[in-house]
């Protein structure tokens, strides 16, 4: 995991995934400007502040890893003046993006720049044992000098990863970090000046969204796809994980059930070199990517380079056809384990995100893991495991907490009106009433929030993991139309926020997260993420509690009629684990003491710089999830005691 985070901490400097750019003009940008404002749960119009947000985003849009510009050269527009904000404001209301046009033709010149330090760097001296902290949340470099030097620190963390990399040499590394580059140059020097337009509205319409808050953001066609797929956890293609490999694309997964997997023509290490006869090598991945997938049901032409059984002989081409079909995500979908405990089992599920798709959601496929531990085994407590889960669909963490509880209120959403609207789960459909944890980390957000801070309000579960959650407690609503067959708009999308949600208690996750009330560190404990670590994230509130649900949302007319189905076994605030809680605390704490392993692992991750050899070392048993497995085992062996002594009695 560590190696998997550092290689993608050192790539952000040089291969940012680019799309795709759509067809727009100035005045279909200010409509969809227009829209997102007047949705927007906080900001109705282009103010002085937002138009300074706006100018700084452009920026980074263009050099996100401020590798290009140089402060004196974008002062103006870094540290705006009230008239050039003005100047953005009134540009905007005339759809005439001119000013930004400028900023691109500095940045172009900036390429020329970089390039000729780029041919400095190949025989410069670089620092050893460079801190990857010092990038976090760095400025402009002030003169060229400041920025060739942050090159060198950069060059020598990518070769410092290159060595850990034992899938590539460390030249084909470097060849790679280089190839991404210029593709990215490639996109902004096209010599097309429609294309030079459309770059500019989109990145403008990407500056706007990120100026308003954290989450509200503009996709184009291709990263409104990908959306879609995180969203249902599900692809039309042929299932095949792909690596860059400069010389083609390399299969390194096939997925099961994939029609790459069920017809048994593909292999591990098959070098694709063109698809559909169109020379894939020198492509971007992601346009590799595309090319690959297409309607379900249409063929696909790979052509392959293997290799072959005898090291002397020449890899053998082949051209494999494929058809295309539904490729569902199983993988990063959800996972059930179990580990014995007496004349029974303790269960967890591991749920990777809150997905929903046409046939499928991971509600249900939650009730069928949970229904098939109860049928197959003596269940005696269960595990949510929500680490790394940053969210999803709202109805489906209703649906989800509905699993656990009766009928009640699972969260509140207030929009930019002050009006609040609650969502409940309407059905006695609880699955499992006995023994819960759920397990959180910093990356669990959004949706899993609900979910924790939800079931540890009524009492149903206890959380356990991380000090906190991520943090994400606000709610989106997105122009993607998720039914099956749908096609994104060819002039992008946007998600945008709303407002704040807020669970049954009346508070809400934004910016603090769900507390845990078992503290049990995890790889990311001591990392600086979360929410409060984005650019303007909305601040905290809260609301009445509202265990007890008086349906005052509901239009009166409906309310009685509501009342009747509704009313009757109402999920009530319980004690029966919280009264366990400090001897649970108590224990994990002692247990965690005497472990020496677990102790060397918070060494570690205290440093914030993982040597990532140790730290998988560490990895292989997951200690925080061990760790509560044992809280889980305590707290069943309390509660079964405490049924023995009321029975005797």
């Amino acid at each position: 995991m560590l190696r998997k985070a550092l290689f993608l901490f050192l790539m952000l400097f040089a291969s940012i995934c680019y799309s795709k750019l759509p067809e727009l003009s100035s005045r279909e940008v200010r409509a969809k400007v227009e829209e997102i404002l007047k949705a927007h749960a906080t900001y109705k119009k282009i103010t002085p502040q937002i138009a300074e947000r706006i100018l700084q985003n452009f920026l980074e849009e263009l050099d996100p890893s401020k590798t290009y510009l140089i402060e004196p050269e974008i002062q103006e527009w870094s540290s705006p003046a009230d008239t050039l904000k003005q100047q953005v404001i009134d540009g905007f209301r005339n759809a005439d993006f001119s000013l930004f046009e400028k900023i691109v033709d500095v940045m172009i010149a900036s390429m020329e720049r970089r390039n000729l330090l780029e041919t400095e760097l190949e025989s410069a001296a670089l620092p050893s044992n460079v801190d990857p902290s010092e990038f976090k949340d760095q400025k402009w470099a002030l003169s060229k000098q400041e920025l060739f030097g942050r090159l060198c620190k950069i060059k020598s963390l990518q070769l410092s990863a290159a060595e850990k990399m034992n899938q590539m040499s460390k030249e084909q590394f470097l060849q790679l970090v280089k190839k991404r580059r210029l593709y990215r140059e490639g996109e902004i020097l096209s010599p097309s000046a429609n294309q030079k337009k459309n770059l500019i509205l989109t990145y403008f319409l990407k500056s706007v969204c990120s100026a308003l808050d954290a989450h509200t953001d503009y996709f184009t066609p291709s990263e409104a796809n990908q959306f879609l797929i995180q969203v249902q956890q599900r692809l039309v293609g042929i299932g095949a994980q792909l690596r860059d490999n400069l010389n083609g694309f390399a299969i390194v997964h096939l997925l099961e059930g994939s029609p790459a997997a069920q017809s048994n023509k593909l292999k591990i290490n098959d070098l694709i070199i063109a698809v559909d006869n169109v020379p894939v090598v020198g492509m971007d991945i992601s346009d590799a990517v595309e090319l690959i997938r297409g309607e379900k049901g249409t063929k696909v032409l790979l052509t392959i380079l293997r290799e072959s059984k005898e090291m002397q002989s020449q890899p053998q081409k082949l051209d494999i056809e494929l058809v295309r079909n539904e490729v569902v995500l199983e993988e990063t979908r959800l996972d059930t384990s179990f580990q014995p405990y007496g004349d029974g089992v303790i269960g967890c599920v591991k749920l990777f995100a809150f997905y929903q798709d046409p046939k499928s959601s991971c509600s249900q496929d939650l009730k069928k893991a949970l229904e098939k531990l109860k049928k197959e085994h003596n269940l005696k407590g269960v595990i949510l495991d929500l680490r790394n889960n940053s969210g999803g669909l709202l109805p489906q963490a209703v649906a989800v907490t509905g699993l656990f509880i009766n009928k009640g209120i699972v969260c509140s959403v207030q929009d930019s009106s002050g009006q609040v609207q609650h969502l409940r789960n309407v059905e006695d459909n609880a699955v499992w009433e006995g023994p819960l944890l759920v397990v959180i980390n910093k990356a669990s957000a959004s949706a899993a929030e609900i979910v924790a801070q939800t079931l540890q309000d009524y009492g149903r579960a206890l959380v356990v993991g991380d000090k906190h959650s991520f943090g994400k407690g606000s709610f989106q609503t997105c122009t993607i139309d998720t039914s099956k067959g749908a096609k994104s708009n060819p002039q992008g999308e946007y998600k945008v926020t709303r407002g704040i949600y807020y669970t049954v208690s009346g508070k809400s996750p934004q910016l603090v997260g769900v507390g845990a009330d078992i503290l049990v560190p995890g790889i990311l404990s001591e990392l600086d993420l979360g929410e409060s670590y984005l650019k303007f994230p909305l601040e905290n509130s809260s609301i009445a509690p509202h265990f007890d649900d008086d349906l005052t949302d509901i239009p009166l007319q409906h309310r009685k009629k509501v009342s009747l189905l509704y009313k009757n076994h109402l999920q009530s605030k319980i004690f029966t684990f919280t009264r366990y809680l400090e001897s649970l605390k108590k224990n994990s704490e002692k247990r965690i003491e005497l472990n020496q392993n677990y102790q060397n692992f918070l060494k570690e991750i205290q440093k914030k710089r993982y040597e990532s050899d140790t730290i998988e070392i560490f990895g292989q048993s997951d200690l925080q999830l061990q760790e509560s497995f044992n809280i889980m085992k305590d707290l069943v062996f309390m509660l079964e005691i405490q049924a023995k002594q009321v029975a005797n009695f």
